[in-house]
C-alpha cells in the first residue's frame, strides 16, 4: 500500500491552559493509505506527558521511515502492520494515525461506517465535556458563558492543578461553579498538579460543591500514591497521563475508578477498543478523551464512543480553521454520520 503523509496547523479560538503549560496552536500530521482506488485517513496529534515526548519533527521523521516500512502491506493486513509498528518502536501518535486510517480504509472498502462495522448504537453516546482552562476567575467566567452559547454543552471539564495552588484553583472553581446554569455536570482535571495532600483536600472540597469526578489528580509517576488518596477520596478517581495502554489499566485497577483513554496514548482504534475491554473486566469505567486533535482524529474516537461512560472529545470545537467535517455536535453530543469509513471530508471539498 502506498502511504502519504502532510502536516497541517490549527490554531485554537481560546488559548487553553493546564497545569503543565498552555497551547495556542498545534501541528499535526494528516496520514493516507491508499490501496485499490480507495483512500484512508488518519491523524497524529503530537503530545508530552513528563519525559514521553511526541513533536511534530519527530511524527514528520518516523512517517518517511513508517512510509516505506509499510509498502509491501495491504490495509487488511492491519494486525500485522500493528505488530511491526511496536517492534519498531514507532511514536504512538504516529501508530495511531496509521491505526485510524486502515479502520478508515476498512470501512469504505466494504460500504459502512465504522459504528455500524462493529455493531455500536450511536444512541448510547454520552454527551462531551467542553473544556475550561486555567484562568483568572473572571476570564474563567467568560469562557463559561462563551462555550454555553457557542456549543449549548451539558457538561464543563475544569482545569485545576494551577502552580500558584489549590487557594487559586479554589477560586476558579467557584468562579466557574456561579456561572454554571443547574442542569451542567461539573467535572474537574488537575492534570497531575496536585500533591497528595492538596489533592485529598479537593477532592473533600469539590465533592460538597457536587462536582461528579476527578481526574489526574497527580502526576504521572506517583501512582504508588494513589492507594491512599483511593481510600480518602469521597469522589470517583479517573487517570490519564498515568494510563496509556491496556496492560496499564489492569495495573491500575485497584487505586482508581475509570481510565481515560486517547487515541493519540493508545496507539488507535485497535489498542483503544482493547484497554476499554479490559477496563470493563476489571470493573472500571471508560473515558474518551482528546490532544489538540482535529475533527479527523475527534470523529475516529466517536465511532467507538458508545462504549464510553463519559466523553471529552471537544479539541475541533475549539479550532478556528479545522481542515476536516466529520462527527457533529447535536444536543451535546459528538455524532458520527452514516458515510463509509470514519465519514471524514475535507472542508474545503463540502463548501
Amino acid at each position: 500500500m502506498r502511504v502519504r503523509y502532510e502536516t497541517f496547523t490549527v490554531h485554537k479560538r481560546f488559548a487553553l491552559t493546564i497545569s503543565r503549560g498552555t497551547t495556542a496552536q498545534t501541528t499535526n500530521l494528516w496520514l493516507r493509505v491508499e490501496e485499490d482506488g480507495i483512500e484512508g485517513w488518519g491523524e497524529a496529534s503530537p503530545f508530552s506527558i513528563g519525559a514521553y515526548h511526541e513533536s511534530t519533527e519527530t511524527l514528520l521523521q518516523e512517517a518517511q521511515r513508517v512510509a516505506a516500512l509499510l509498502e509491501p502491506f495491504h490495509p487488511l493486513q492491519r494486525c500485522r502492520v500493528e505488530q511491526l509498528l511496536r517492534e519498531q518502536h514507532t511514536p504512538r501518535a504516529l501508530c495511531a494515525a496509521v491505526d485510524i486510517a486502515l479502520h478508515d480504509w476498512l470501512g469504505k472498502a466494504v460500504g459502512l461506517p465504522l459504528w455500524k462495522l462493529w455493531g455500536l448504537e450511536r444512541e448510547r453516546i454520552a454527551p462531551t465535556t467542553v473544556t475550561i482552562g486555567i484562568n483568572p476567575p473572571d476570564v474563567a467566567r467568560q469562557r463559561v458563558r462563551d462555550w454555553l452559547v457557542l456549543t449549548g454543552a451539558k457538561a464543563l471539564k475544569v482545569k485545576l492543578g494551577n502552580p500558584e495552588g489549590i487557594e487559586a484553583d479554589k477560586a476558579m472553581f467557584e468562579a466557574v461553579q456561579e456561572e454554571t446554569p443547574a442542569g451542567v455536570v461539573l467535572r474537574v482535571d488537575a492534570n497531575g498538579g496536585w500533591g497528595l495532600q492538596d489533592a485529598v483536600v479537593m477532592c473533600g472540597w469539590l465533592a460538597e460543591r457536587g462536582v461528579e469526578y476527578v481526574e489526574q489528580p497527580l502526576a504521572r509517576g506517583a501512582e504508588d500514591a494513589l492507594p491512599e488518596l483511593y481510600r480518602r477520596s469521597p469522589l470517583p478517581l479517573f487517570v490519564d497521563e498515568s494510563c496509556f495502554s491496556s496492560a496499564d489499566v489492569v495495573q491500575l485497577a485497584d487505586r482508581v475508578h475509570g481510565v481515560n483513554l486517547k487515541m493519540m496514548k493508545c496507539g488507535g482504534l485497535s489498542e483503544a477498543m482493547r484497554a476499554v475491554h479490559a477496563a470493563r473486566a476489571c470493573g472500571l469505567q471508560v473515558m474518551f478523551g482528546c490532544y489538540s486533535d482535529s475533527s479527523l482524529a475527534i470523529t475516529a474516537a466517536a465511532h467507538l464512543s458508545p462504549l464510553a461512560d463519559h466523553l471529552d472529545l471537544d479539541s475541533h470545537l475549539n479550532l478556528l480553521d479545522d481542515p476536516f467535517v466529520g462527527a457533529t455536535l447535536q444536543h451535546g453530543k459528538i455524532i458520527p454520520n452514516d458515510l463509509p469509513g470514519l465519514g471524514v471530508q475535507r472542508r474545503e471539498d463540502t463548501a
